[in-house]
């Protein structure tokens, strides 16, 4: 017996409406033994190949079409700081730069984190994600890389009055010699 959802897809989209039944027996048994293509809430999607219930290769793809790659992954390395938006559609002129890969950027609550799935909180150390929904708890290592790389829900002044001295020598190159405003 089939829900009434399932009904109405068997009419319209017969072909998904077999992919779904498999799926399902597949995970009645837990045990894939074929291709299978896997779509998740938030738009991505896992295609593998499967043995005996174990995915023997597979590809996960980001819902704006990037393909996680386990082996040469160069996205978000640390060398190229662009968001895949802007690898795919170039980077914006001066003073439209990308907050995010999201056009425009979510509006993260105050003394929170964007980490890319959902907002973290540091005092508690939960991901929520967008909506609000519990993710998961941050352990220590991935509270420091939110903390140290990921985008802020508030602002920082810097006291440019204390430091400016530091920044105030001029360097006069014909008579070479150093001085403070």
């Amino acid at each position: 017996m089939v829900s009434p959802a399932m009904d109405d897809l068997k009419e319209k989209e017969p072909i998904i409406f077999q992919l779904a039944l498999n799926i399902l027996e597949n995970l009645k048994t837990a045990c894939f033994t074929e291709k299978e293509l896997f779509f998740f809430e938030n738009g991505g999607k896992y295609e593998a190949t499967w043995e005996d219930g174990i995915a023997t290769e597979g590809k996960y793809t980001f819902p704006d079409g990037l393909e996680f790659s386990e082996k040469k992954w160069q996205y978000c390395d640390g060398y190229d700081r662009r968001f895949y938006t802007e690898i795919c559609s170039g980077l914006k002129p001066a003073g439209r730069s990308q907050l995010s890969n999201d056009i425009p950027p979510k509006s993260i609550p105050e003394n929170c984190y964007d980490c890319g799935d959902g907002f973290y909180n540091p005092e508690s150390r939960i991901v929520n994600d967008y909506s609000g929904k519990f993710l998961r708890n941050a352990d220590d290592d991935e509270h420091e890389w939110i903390t140290k790389t990921c985008r802020k829900g508030w602002d920082e002044n810097v006291d440019y009055s204390d430091n400016y001295k530091v920044f105030s020598r001029c360097y006069d190159i014909q008579n070479m010699h150093i001085y403070d405003q």
